[in-house]
């Protein structure tokens, strides 16, 4: 799991500065740049009550090897025709909903994989692997492509797919876990996905924090370049740096989580991933030189990738296995909805301010979602031992 997650996302971080490099120079449109960005996060998410059903009423397994699939062959068709904008969109669309479909199926998969107790280390290593080939793929592209130009790269995201699938081949079956044996419609299922997550008060509270604080922070993947740029005086080197700060962080923050067992519970951790994150970025706002800032950025991707352990690992131990794949599917989705509003959020605040007060305006944001997620998660926590003690 762990060499096919890998694999696959390496090639997925070469082929998208392919793709981002080939619009540039064909369209010369920053337009067409966005919508490429807005389509492989949007797009899918708007699917998400659907996707995480699939995970639900199918083999885990074949489901993740059929996105491998499907992912190489629709890059295997960009590759070869290299289509006008609006086609290339809805192929890049279409790649995105089977990654939609195959993340709540490979994280489903993680609690039949490990013992309980190796959760946290599995969720970190994973998160290790995939996030540090996707620090290493945009310098990979960098070389590649005047050597092999689009299509050859392109061609080497096939490959990494086919890898990927054939490494998963070699994982055991996951077949669906059903309860009485019950077999409802496609809708129904993703009716009941969306019904557990909006009455189950804990794992309401974990999913709308995640979503709130993403929706806040994420800005600063928009603000970034103009923070270095213009308030800091830095040039492109320091932009380059700034945004390689959060990739080490989160990779410093997955090793520290995978070298030992978490003593905390999830919820914990992932609260204190919104709180570490989050006071990174408005503190971002108020560094006075680069070097700085680097530190604050370094420091919220370690934040970053405490809520991405806490999360998965509370979900996992929380949520019923029939029911996880559906739970999963609503948080991406979440976040791919949050993320998108995020950019318009941070382009919104920097035409109407500045990037010191787009970093303090999300920071604070996200310290707000934070207490208000401490709060949540304490009452839903308190209403359980009252209908725990009331079962008795």
């Amino acid at each position: 799991m762990w060499t096919s997650r890998a694999v696959s996302v390496f090639g997925d971080s070469l082929s998208l500065v392919a793709l981002l490099l080939h619009l540039a120079e064909d369209t010369g449109q920053a337009f067409a740049v966005a919508a490429l960005l807005l389509v492989g996060d949007f797009a899918p998410a708007l699917l998400a009550p659907l996707t995480g059903v699939i995970s639900d009423r199918f083999d885990l397994r074949r489901v993740m090897i059929a996105c491998e699939l499907a992912q190489a062959v629709t890059v295997l068709l960009i590759l070869l025709t290299l289509p006008p904008l609006p086609l290339l969109l809805a192929l890049v669309a279409s790649r995105a909903v089977a990654a939609q479909i195959f993340q709540p199926a490979s994280r489903s998969a993680v609690p039949a994989l490990v013992p309980d107790r190796q959760l946290e280390a599995a969720n970190s290593t994973l998160g290790f692997g995939s996030n540090g080939v996707e620090a290493v793929g945009p310098l990979a592209a960098a070389v590649l492509l005047p050597l092999i130009g689009v299509r050859g790269v392109l061609l080497v995201d096939v490959a990494t797919f086919l890898i990927s699938a054939g490494l998963l081949v070699l994982l055991p079956g996951l077949p669906p876990i059903t309860r009485n044996g019950a077999r409802t419609t496609v809708l129904a299922d993703a009716r009941a996905g969306l019904r557990y997550v909006a009455t189950a008060p804990l794992v309401r509270a974990v999913v709308l924090g995640f979503t709130a604080v993403v929706a806040f922070n994420g800005v600063d993947d928009v603000a970034l370049v103009f923070l270095a740029r213009d308030t800091l005086q830095g040039d492109g080197s320091a932009v380059a740096v700034l945004y390689g700060a959060v990739g080490i962080g989160l990779l410093v923050g997955y090793a520290l989580l995978t070298r030992r067992s978490v003593p905390s519970s999830p919820v914990v951790l992932l609260i204190a991933g919104f709180a570490v994150s989050s006071l990174g970025n408005l503190l971002t706002g108020l560094a006075s030189a680069v070097a700085a800032a680097f530190a604050l950025q370094l420091l919220r991707g370690i934040g970053l990738s405490a809520i991405d352990v806490g999360v998965n690992t509370f979900l996992q131990r929380q949520v019923a296995p029939d029911m996880l794949g559906r739970v999963f599917g609503n948080l991406y989705g979440g976040i791919g909805v949050a993320a998108a509003g995020s950019y318009l959020l941070g382009a919104l605040l920097l035409e109407l301010t500045d990037p010191r007060t787009t970093f303090i305006t999300a920071g604070s944001g996200g310290l707000v979602v934070t207490f208000a997620t401490i709060a949540a998660t304490a009452r839903a926590r308190r209403r359980g031992d009252h209908e725990h003690r009331d079962g008795q």
